[in-house]
């Protein structure tokens, strides 16, 4: 067989694009909005400028896809960790995952915080990055809606307040996980959890 004739071939248009998507979130990890220079990704990439253009109609597709990656990537951790409860576990046992895996790697790499300071201000002006801001909030939204739901008819409670009390979860998770990116040294992941169960504890006691 031929060197590099591998199915390699076949893989590589959907690699190279992964590698892009990949790249654009290193450089803006490591550079903040000047990360968001093409030649900077395409070199990370170890692409031309050219195969971007290729893979993606534009800068800000590349960005969008970028944003939408690194959300599935860290929510997809949250979901896992409600699932590897036990079959036996409560709905506030599972909540319990869900805050406990917020709390945790790699949801509090200071990195990440670079990333989305730029995703959140391009959202501002650019229709397709908000777009995709929307979509992942709402998914957010609705995974901890569907928790505190379950837990809010597991006290007998009525499940309508979810939708609100699911909105001040995340704004609450928000702004210690902002603080914690911020200064680590203002509350440790214990502390951060503790005020969480709080929250949630006054919630669901009425």
């Amino acid at each position: 067989m031929t060197k590099g004739r591998r199915t390699f071939e076949r893989q590589l248009p959907a690699d190279r694009r992964h590698a892009l998507i990949e790249a654009t979130l290193v450089c803006l990890a490591r550079q903040g909005h000047e990360g968001l220079s093409i030649r900077r990704i395409s070199e990370e990439a170890g692409v031309s400028v050219g195969l971007i253009n290729h893979h993606f109609p534009s800068k800000t597709a590349l960005v969008a896809e970028a944003y939408r990656m690194l959300h599935e990537r860290l929510a997809q951790t949250l979901v896992d960790a409600v699932k590897a409860a036990p079959a036996a576990a409560t709905a506030r046992q599972r909540l319990d995952h869900y805050i406990n895996a917020f709390f945790a790697a790699p949801n509090l790499n200071p990195d990440i915080l670079h990333i989305w300071v730029v995703f959140w201000s391009l959202s501002r002006h650019t229709r397709e990055i908000r777009d995709v801001r929307e979509a992942t909030y709402a998914a957010s939204l609705d995974l901890i809606e569907g928790l505190i739901g379950d837990a809010l008819r597991e006290a007998e409670r009525d499940p309508a307040a979810a939708h609100l009390a699911a909105i001040g979860l995340t704004a609450m998770l928000d702004g210690l996980w902002l603080e914690s990116c911020l200064n680590p040294s203002t509350f440790t992941p214990t502390e951060g959890i503790a005020l969480a169960n709080a929250w949630i504890n006054a919630v669901l006691g009425g």
